[in-house]
């Protein structure tokens, strides 16, 4: 789907598909903010999102009651259909609204009062997606009811920084509206960041949260960004978005390309990757419908113009599930609107905040002032016994070891058998948590069987394991091992971490030929000047999809010399 790829800040992290940190590395040329910043901004990196794809095949095949790959109905554990069901339906049902009498009261009149990009402009690549969604309202419908939660929030976001209304409508684009969207170029939340571009803007990661997923952190970096590069490219919005999605850099050369064969720089001149040649004309088909749904026979959801979230702070870790108590809603809803939590509470670290429904919101403070802060998250009083660990520990109670030293007040890992832990556990069992990141893994495992291909089988990671090894061992290919676990191919890999794999080609024939007599080798190779994929494919004897995944490559872009690769090669049959 398209998407504005945030840019990985180092060229290495091209070669891991944003793997890296933005950890200042040394040397000179990282002196400062600025020179972060200028590399930010320059990069060409190409990411891939997730959630619009899933939303457009599914509406495309007609099945408007599953999102295929990134849609709500994937990210619960199959065996709570019910759950599953609840939360599907909180995600796209619009909760019930009083009919506007007044245009100010109409969300989607304030979206069209702020637009200030050029509508009126026409062009074959706007045409089509346009076209697309006249035959395709239900798609329209879908993401609107999704936006419902966190429109008015992300307008007035817009709004206060004096930037385009439109750019409100970019997480149609990112991720249909999915808080839970995930990309195999490993971007997440609405507006897909992936963790080095998120860590960059302040988008921290744990085992207990993701900013990339919260609604307020996430909308602020994206705004951020989008403002930033409007700057770079003299407030051209049409530049900056398409920076957005492929990378100021990539945009920056493209310029100078035209530049060099006298040729307009304007967007619609640029030579640019596939992917962003389509992602402007499709956020401006977007705005062209919500300026005028009547005239392309589109009828928008009602959405009054007022808040449907509040920010009530919390003071110190909760339980998600008196959390909803507490407020009087599902727990669905909770998750929904704060999508950054993985686990089972809040972040202990902070920040000690929630979102809440807007008419739930006092009942909610009323509720936990009352509430004994001992009551705040359920605990277990924890004998050690023969053959426990810390780790071992924190695996069979859901949380981490760093949590359970901070309560005990310990400072190392050591343990003696009989020493009492105090340890915070889920208030209620697992079916109460649906929406937590185990529960969507567990999904998403098993979402690979639903049509009976292949069978399942378990992976434990071994030290010097790869996607590709354990791929080749089961007659897969490396996507499908990633998808399959709701991982991206330059995810790192743990020792002990349990994939599963749903297999019709492995065998130990198979097996003994990757592992124990294959002359497969990890090769390095920089990519030469008339290089291709399909060139260097033959010459070593792979196929280009494997090349693009071991390198997270999108084929559509040209290779650059000097460009550097990871090949996994059988060495007998390299030419």
């Amino acid at each position: 789907m398209m998407s504005r790829r945030f840019a990985t800040i180092l060229f290495a992290s091209t070669l891991t598909a944003g793997c890296s940190s933005l950890s200042s590395p040394t040397g000179s040329w990282w002196n400062s903010s600025e020179d972060q910043e200028d590399m930010l901004l320059s990069s060409d990196n190409l990411q891939v999102a997730a959630g619009d794809e899933g939303l457009v095949r599914s509406v495309e095949s007609g099945n408007d009651g599953e999102v295929s790959g990134s849609g709500i109905d994937d990210s619960i554990d199959p065996e709570l259909r019910a759950a599953a069901e609840r939360a599907r339906e909180s995600l796209e049902d619009i909760p019930p609204q009083v009919e506007p009498s007044m245009a100010n009261n109409d969300l989607w009149q304030r979206l069209r009062d702020g637009f200030a990009l050029d509508l009126s402009v026409t062009n074959e690549r706007i045409e089509q997606q346009l076209n697309w969604y006249v035959n395709h309202p239900s798609y329209i419908r879908r993401v609107s009811e999704r936006a419902s939660r966190y429109m008015h929030y992300i307008v007035g976001e817009a709004e206060k920084r004096g930037l385009p209304t439109e750019l409100a409508l970019l997480p149609v684009v990112e991720s249909a509206f999915d808080p839970f969207a995930y990309s195999h170029g490993r971007a997440a939340g609405l507006w897909q960041f992936i963790p080095s571009t998120g860590k960059y803007f302040g988008l921290t990661q744990s085992w207990w949260h993701d900013d990339r997923r919260d609604i307020l952190a996430a909308t602020d970096a994206a705004y951020t960004y989008l403002d930033r590069l409007a700057t770079r490219f003299d407030g051209d919005y049409t530049l900056a978005l398409a920076a957005y999605n492929s990378g100021g850099g990539t945009v920056s050369s493209a310029i100078r390309r035209n530049q060099r064969a006298n040729k307009p720089t304007d967007f619609w001149a640029l030579d640019l990757p596939r992917e962003t040649r389509h992602y402007v004309p499709k956020l401006i088909a977007l705005a062209k419908i919500y300026q005028d749904p009547a005239a392309y026979g589109i009828e928008l959801p009602s959405l009054d113009n007022q808040p449907y979230f509040e920010v009530v702070e919390t003071g110190s870790q909760l339980d998600l599930a008196q959390a909803a108590t507490l407020a009087g809603v599902s727990i669905d809803e909770i998750y929904l609107l704060n999508p950054s939590y993985n686990r089972w509470a809040t972040n202990p670290d902070g920040p000690h905040r929630l979102l809440v429904p807007t008419e739930s919101a006092e009942q909610f403070r009323q509720g936990l002032n009352a509430l004994p802060p001992e009551h705040r998250v359920s605990w277990q009083n924890y004998s050690v016994e023969s053959g426990d660990s810390l780790i071992r520990i924190a695996r069979k109670f859901g949380t981490t070891t760093d949590v359970i030293k901070e309560v005990n007040n310990m400072n190392g890992d050591m343990i003696r058998i009989g020493q009492r832990l105090l340890i915070p556990t889920a208030r209620q069992g697992t079916s109460a948590y649906a929406l937590s990141e185990s529960q969507r893994l567990a999904s998403t495992q098993a979402r690979g069987g639903r049509s009976g291909n292949g069978q399942r089988l378990e992976h434990t990671v071994r030290s010097g394991d790869t996607f590709w090894d354990i791929a080749r061992e089961n007659g897969v290919t490396v996507r499908q091992v990633a998808a399959w676990n709701g991982m991206a191919p330059g995810d790192p890999l743990r020792v002990g971490q349990k994939l599963v794999i749903w297999s019709q080609n492995a065998s130990p024939a198979t097996v003994a030929s990757a592992r124990n007599s294959s002359m497969v080798r990890r090769v390095g190779y920089q990519v030469r000047r008339g290089d291709s994929l399909s060139a260097i494919a033959n010459r070593f004897s792979v196929n280009v999809r494997d090349i693009a995944s071991w390198n997270n490559l999108n084929t559509s872009r040209y290779l650059q010399p000097g460009q550097s690769l990871v090949l996994y090669v059988d060495i007998r049959n390299a030419n």
